[in-house]
């Protein structure tokens, strides 16, 4: 967590002020949005860090209108505030975490989509939030850059969440640079297509962040097959 928020930072801070007006990778977002949504999630993860030690419910945002107001608010920021907010909140975030004992990281807390967790989960949440986020800023950072341990943790997470989603292809996904596979889709077994390519490009294919360059597919014949189109992540 600690050094994707290192990552994070530095990504920023070698950007002129102005560069963060241009666009991000997202649509209709800047890389200004891109940092004040990253601002106001480590404000949401330590409003559940806050309800998992005290025991008063304390929802990461109140609405997703709410949410998306206060983003695009504090995307209209100065860039100083920009810097001066992604790692204030960073370091709040952080106390908030070091205050939880044993107890408070087994309570029970939910998620912006409502999706109960325990509070150990928020780390990983800031994980998944800073180092994807700073592909998103479009800035000369890829899943390339990504640890292995991260670019595998964040394929566990997408292979389980887009699983879930209607429409989801089923494939085995085959890294070349692993001795892991990871099933996608409602269903496994045999007859199912198989995507390979090292895994950090089949990741950023998974989840939407390449137009999956370095990943190709072949079918139960092993015939080479068209990559299948994943459902959005997040």
């Amino acid at each position: 967590m600690g050094a994707g928020t290192e990552f994070l930072y530095r990504a920023v801070d070698a950007l002129p002020d102005d560069a963060l007006r241009a666009p991000s990778a997202l649509p209709g977002w800047s890389r200004a949005h891109v940092v004040a949504h990253v601002a106001r999630s480590a404000e949401g993860l330590t409003r559940l860090a806050t309800w998992a030690r005290t025991g008063v419910e304390t929802p990461m945002y109140a609405s997703r209108e709410e949410r998306a107001v206060r983003i695009e608010s504090s995307a209209q920021a100065s860039a100083e505030t920009l810097r001066r907010e992604l790692i204030t909140t960073a370091d709040e975030l952080d106390a908030a975490l070091a205050a939880l004992d044993d107890e408070a990281w087994l309570a029970e807390v939910r998620t912006a989509l409502g999706v109960p967790v325990p509070a150990a989960e928020i780390p990983w949440m800031r994980v998944r939030e800073v180092w994807v986020h700073a592909v998103d800023l479009d800035v000369g950072a890829s899943v390339d850059d990504l640890p292995p341990e991260v670019v595998d943790a964040l394929l566990d997470d997408a292979t389980a969440t887009l699983s879930e989603r209607e429409g989801c292809p089923v494939a085995l996904l085959a890294p070349v640079d692993r001795e892991h596979t990871w099933w996608l889709g409602p269903e496994s077994g045999s007859g199912s297509v198989e995507v390979r390519g090292e895994a950090a490009a089949v990741l950023g294919w998974l989840v939407g962040r390449t137009g999956g360059e370095g990943v190709d597919a072949v079918g139960p014949t092993g015939r080479p097959v068209p990559v299948p189109v994943a459902p959005r992540w997040l």
